[in-house]
């Protein structure tokens, strides 16, 4: 693997939802080069096992560390759950940025708050999951919302569908008005976001992920001298294993819902 501070940071997902953390770092990091692919393909992952999972995600991020990535952000919590700890025993010089719910925002956003957590079935049932909800046990309660179906929707590349709004009113009507926050515990989720506190409510607070996973690897990249300091816009390349979906993912980078 060779790569240096003008060696573009790559971004992987299992389809487009993974922009919503491209966004973050481009934002960011303006001036880096980024290599987007999303496995649309195998999509959706929060369906499938675990060590399908790992194969798929281990299997993607090698392939483009082998390009000269200088970092992997793994932007998928299933994802993440489980191959990342995987990834960095065995490379463990290299950077991977991983995704996980922003419960720790969201517990500490006012006094013992009542928090929806909105993720895929798998990234609930992981002990990594209630490990890390433990942590804050007393600080807020935590109600877990499984929305599988969210994730095709948003794969359609059709937001704020009229179907994908039955489907959230479906299944987050019984919360409306009656919690403070909502987790966005899955990175395909944020493009639902006005849709999702249009029943919810205006007033609950959201928190994801993403945000916190760009500055983190700002941080690392500055730490082993990898960040580009060349004034210039950078480039974006976009992939993904379902060649069908390369100009939604174009689209969807530029959404401004």
């Amino acid at each position: 693997m060779k790569y240096n501070n003008q060696s573009p940071i790559a971004v992987v997902d299992s389809g487009l939802g993974g922009i919503t953390v491209l966004r973050k770092l481009y934002k960011l990091m303006p001036n880096e080069d980024y290599i987007y692919f999303g496995d649309s393909a195998n999509a959706p992952y929060g369906i499938k096992t675990k060590e399908e999972i790992k194969n798929l995600t281990v299997k993607a991020c090698e392939s483009l560390m082998e390009r000269g990535a200088k970092a992997v952000v793994i932007a998928c919590n299933t994802a993440t759950s489980a191959a990342a700890a995987y990834l960095r025993e065995k490379y463990p010089d290299f950077i991977f940025i991983g995704l996980e719910p922003a419960l720790k925002p969201a517990a500490l956003s006012g006094e013992y708050p009542r928090v929806l957590v909105l993720a895929t079935p798998l990234t609930l049932k992981e002990e990594k999951f209630d490990n890390l909800m433990a942590r804050f046990e007393g600080k807020a309660e935590f109600i877990k919302l499984p929305a599988p179906e969210l994730v095709k929707f948003i794969e359609s590349g059709n937001l704020d569908s009229e179907e994908e709004i039955a489907y959230l009113e479906e299944i987050l009507a019984p919360y409306a008005g009656k919690v403070d926050a909502v987790v966005l515990g899955c990175t395909h989720f944020p493009f639902a976001r006005k849709s999702i506190l249009k029943i919810l409510g205006e007033n609950v607070l959201v928190f994801e992920g993403s945000k916190g996973a760009a500055k983190y690897c700002k941080l690392c990249l500055e730490e082993k001298g990898l960040l580009n300091y060349e004034d210039r816009e950078g480039v974006i390349s976009f992939e993904n294993s379902d060649g069908n979906k390369i100009e939604a993912s174009k689209r969807m980078f530029y959404y401004k819902g």
